[in-house]
């Protein structure tokens, strides 16, 4: 199967960037299942409903969540609806809505879709997300063919160490949050598809999605100056990657429009 990975939405514009190059990719990529990180969709922190209803349409299969999930009110009211393909971070306090994984029926194989949060410099309270991951798999290794995971986490050095706790239990690891696409995309000699950061998909002439001249005087002056999403061009980041059927990844490759 081949899987498309998008990095985090930023802004409606990145909807848009997101909404008009979609097709184009999962065809000549041949893509089988789409995942996207919408959790800065919606004025670049949160997913309301219009936007939400917007990639309803798309061709996405799994959409995941990450420090921003609460940052629209609205999610609320569709989180756990009973067709929603919206996960958020399996490691937030117990009795949150939604779900933390989704196992998906696709091309005949049982897909595990988990999504974690790191606690490095992430400012919020959460679990251990790799004892989170081991509760999660032996509840349901028996059951599925693939395992997936986004791990959204500010720091590499977390990141990685979670690569290498799961590898070879997971299939797919890919990290979001920082908006920066790292070049490390790589196969484990246990045959697992690893990259550290998707990147995002957003105004291109930012600091990270956001308003340069805003981002430059909180970085300058230290005063909280108020962050607003940037306007102009947006880039599309994201991963395709492969896995056979012994479950073996083997094809992985970055995406930057």
């Amino acid at each position: 199967m081949r899987f498309l990975a998008i990095g985090d939405l930023v802004s409606h514009a990145g909807l848009d960037k997101l909404s008009s190059n979609i097709t184009s990719i999962q065809e000549k990529e041949n893509i089988d299942f789409t995942i996207v990180n919408a959790e800065n969709c919606s004025d670049g922190m949160g997913l309301n409903f219009k936007d939400y209803s917007e990639l309803k349409k798309l061709n996405i299969d799994v959409m995941t969540m990450g420090n921003h999930t609460w940052a629209k009110k609205d999610i609320f009211s569709f989180i756990d609806n009973d067709d929603s393909n919206i996960i958020r971070p399996a490691n937030y306090s117990k009795g949150l809505p939604g779900k933390g994984y989704i196992i998906k029926n696709k091309n005949g194989k049982r897909i595990c879709i988990m999504n974690f949060i790191g606690r490095t410099d992430m400012g919020v309270l959460s679990d251990n997300p790799f004892q989170c991951f081991d509760k999660i798999y032996e509840e349901i290794k028996e059951n599925v063919d693939l395992i997936i995971v986004d791990f959204h986490a500010e720091a590499t050095a977390e990141k990685i160490a979670f690569k290498n706790y799961v590898d070879g239990r997971a299939n797919c690891v890919f990290g979001t949050h920082t908006h920066v696409q790292t070049a490390d995309e790589q196969i484990t000699e246990k045959g697992m598809c690893y990259i550290t950061d998707l990147g995002m998909t957003g105004p291109k002439n930012s600091v990270i999605g956001m308003d340069v001249e805003a981002s430059l005087k909180r970085f300058v002056t230290s005063l909280p100056e108020r962050y607003k999403v940037a306007s102009g061009e947006c880039l599309l980041n994201g991963i395709v990657f492969e896995i056979d059927d012994n479950k073996k990844a083997i094809d992985i490759h970055r995406i930057m429009l």
